[in-house]
């Protein structure tokens, strides 16, 4: 069982009536609501969590985190825990390499939570938003002096393939600091859809001096199933907000890289038989960029702020592309 869960599981689904690449879908979804996590039981016992991705009558569409190779429909079930897809969160985060789901990696001790926080996170009312003002140092000349970071803004950074994207994001979260208040900042790093090469570059830059202490590194490496893609920026954001929001910490989340996970939206789409907008990206994915992008700012009353720096590989190195 979990701590603080009475009642882990509410209904089990036996009828499976289909499995292809990281869906699958199952009958009779009564007390099932979108977006929910799932526990999907494969014929070995082995437990996989999922994602309700769609309802439709009595028929749910499951997005298994872990993938679906090994399921079958005979011996496939699917557990309702009927709570959203949550992330652990709390000030034990801070120093810690966790994987894109918010799972450590590091080797240390399991991670002691605070809390649990929705993974989508909650709209904060426009009128509560602080306008930005204060200052972030990130160590570079080019933007301190021309194109200044404040606190609660977003600066993205369009990158061409082969440009060190990746370096610089990983050079800013390294020196960047809030002029007299060095206690109070964390930068959030997520790193979506990496190389082993570059997972490593990431590990070691952050091992070097003391910048693991003030930062909570998420790594998805690309070998990990695209759905791990798609959460992984939604929990270093659930992080970050916790930490800015709740500890009063001025948080700078990084992440690198959001083409990658622009990729792995379109994979999901294509995997659920949507009709494909331009060069085959979904319709949505605006608006899907748009939920990430718009959780940073101040918050009237609130000590703590969020600040995003978006890093994107162009494709081709065209600013006309649809995810640029």
């Amino acid at each position: 069982g979990e701590p603080g869960m009475t009642q882990l599981y509410t209904t089990e689904h036996r009828t499976l009536t289909y499995v292809s690449g990281p869906l699958l879908v199952a009958d009779h979804a009564e007390g099932v609501a979108y977006d929910e996590l799932v526990d999907v039981v494969t014929p070995t016992g082995e437990l996989r969590r999922g994602q309700v991705l769609e309802i439709a009558g009595d028929r749910m569409v499951v997005q298994v985190l872990g993938g679906t190779r090994g399921l079958d429909v005979t011996s496939t079930t699917v557990r309702v825990r009927a709570r959203s897809a949550q992330l652990a969160v709390g000030r034990d985060l801070v120093g810690r390499v966790l994987d894109g789901m918010g799972r450590p990696i590091d080797g240390a001790t399991p991670v002691l939570p605070a809390a649990q926080r929705d993974l989508n996170g909650h709209p904060v009312n426009p009128v509560a938003r602080a306008y930005p003002a204060e200052f972030i140092e990130t160590g570079v000349s080019a933007i301190d002096g021309l194109h200044t970071l404040v606190r609660g803004q977003k600066l993205p950074v369009f990158s061409g393939y082969g440009l060190p994207g990746l370096e610089l994001a990983t050079r800013i979260a390294h020196a960047a600091r809030v002029p007299g208040s060095d206690d109070g900042f964390v930068v959030v790093f997520a790193a979506i859809g990496v190389t082993e090469r570059e997972a490593a570059y990431v590990r070691t830059r952050f091992a070097e001096g003391a910048a693991l202490e003030r930062s909570v590194v998420f790594l998805n490496r690309a070998d990990e199933p695209a759905a791990e893609r798609l959460i992984c920026p939604r929990a270093a954001l659930t992080a970050a907000e916790y930490l800015a929001f709740e500890l009063g910490l001025h948080v700078l989340v990084v992440l690198v890289d959001m083409t990658n996970y622009c990729e792995a939206l379109r994979e999901m789409a294509a995997a659920r038989d949507e009709v494909p907008g331009r060069r085959g990206y979904p319709g949505y994915m605006y608006s899907d960029l748009a939920s990430l992008f718009e959780r940073a700012g101040r918050i009237r009353g609130r000590a703590g702020t969020v600040t995003q720096l978006p890093v994107l590989s162009m494709p081709d190195d065209d600013v006309t592309h649809p995810i640029p």
